[in-house]
């Protein structure tokens, strides 16, 4: 496989913009651990290798299990993740899959019960960068970095 091109070099300002918005969700208040979780699982609906290989080598990093990570794909049949993580996983899914969905109500309400309406809005924007980031990857083929051994 090889990449369609690099956006960074290519358009380097709307690079940029994209980055600072992803470095204000990075300083959000949101739990780390949760946010990668939020990327992983984006990640995974929408087949981008490329974040699927960082936000798990971030996630191992930052102390997840990798239990954990190996069953997130089936996190509602698991007993490893939390009320908060399993309101915040139902939101990604229902807006990573949007155009499917609808953000159906039933999910809104849960999620705005457990995490509040404050960082219900922020992992909003989470589940929207991440997104954003899965589109620039797969659209241009970003390859991960492949460890050699």
């Amino acid at each position: 496989m090889q990449a369609r091109l690099i956006p960074n070099e290519v358009a380097p300002k709307a690079y940029r913009a994209v980055a600072t918005l992803s470095a204000e969700v990075e300083s959000s208040g949101i739990e780390p651990r949760l946010l990668r979780l939020i990327e992983l699982r984006a990640s995974q609906i929408n087949g981008c290798a490329f974040c699927m290989h960082m936000h798990a080598r971030h996630a191992r990093k930052l102390g997840e299990k990798q239990e954990r990570l190996d069953v997130l794909a089936g996190w509602r049949e698991s007993p490893l993740f939390s009320e908060r993580e399993r309101a915040a996983l139902a939101w990604t899914e229902a807006l990573t899959l949007v155009a499917q969905t609808h953000a159906p109500d039933a999910v809104y309400e849960e999620a705005v019960r457990v995490l509040g309406e404050v960082d219900l809005v922020k992992v909003t924007v989470a589940i929207g960068m991440i997104n954003t980031w899965n589109r620039i990857a797969v659209g241009f083929r970003s390859i991960h970095p492949v460890a050699e051994g």
